[in-house]
């Protein structure tokens, strides 16, 4: 009896230990990031969300698998393969439409060197599938002085066949447009040559 009271005292003893030793293994070694965007994430979010006003939502880090779906009519070997392409892809940033938020447009920030991780190359997979998503793909040099009229013209040029679809007309930049020539309304020169007086 007093061999199975041991026992059973060793076997909860067991147990306590290996409960702490699990809980020190599960602990969360975390704390909170001060900056969530990068200084040039910060200054281009701003930028955007400014360019595009009140017509569009601005989402941060969309994974390309959240943005894009497989056709139904995908074989599996394929459909594994792209999913496992697209899993660890994101988009910078994604203007969507503020009444469904169905994605309007991709941008992606290009960096000079990849420490941030982005690419400096364009991924030809993920403009692919945009391409083929019909998901118009921004990709914008990331440098500071990038003026609200640049990016916008920058989005708009891309939102063209947007704007056509929806009616209106499609952006034209300001030194974009033609310059109204002023002619004089009255001939500058005699419209036939003069006739010498006859002495």
């Amino acid at each position: 009896m007093e061999i199975a009271i041991i026992l059973i005292a060793l076997i909860v003893c067991m147990s306590v230990v290996a409960i702490k030793l699990s809980d020190t293994k599960l602990s969360f070694p975390f704390s909170m990031k001060k900056q969530l965007f990068t200084a040039a994430e910060r200054q281009f979010l701003m930028l955007i969300e400014n360019a595009v006003g009140t017509e569009f939502r601005v989402l941060c880090r969309v994974r390309l698998v959240d943005l894009l779906s497989l056709k139904s009519n995908t074989n599996k070997k394929l459909a594994n393969s792209a999913l496992l392409k697209a899993g660890n892809k994101q988009i910078d940033f994604v203007l969507c439409d503020r009444k469904d938020l169905s994605p309007v447009m991709a941008i992606d920030l290009v960096y000079g060197t990849s420490k941030d991780g982005h690419n400096i190359q364009r991924d030809f997979f993920v403009s692919g599938a945009l391409d083929t998503a019909m998901i118009p793909h921004v990709r914008i040099k990331a440098k500071n002085g990038y003026t609200l009229a640049e990016i916008r013209e920058c989005i708009e040029t891309k939102l063209i066949p947007l704007r056509r679809r929806q009616g209106k007309p499609p952006f034209v930049a300001a030194n974009d447009r033609p310059e109204v020539i002023k002619r004089s309304t009255r001939p500058t020169r005699p419209l036939s040559p003069t006739r010498k007086a006859v002495a």
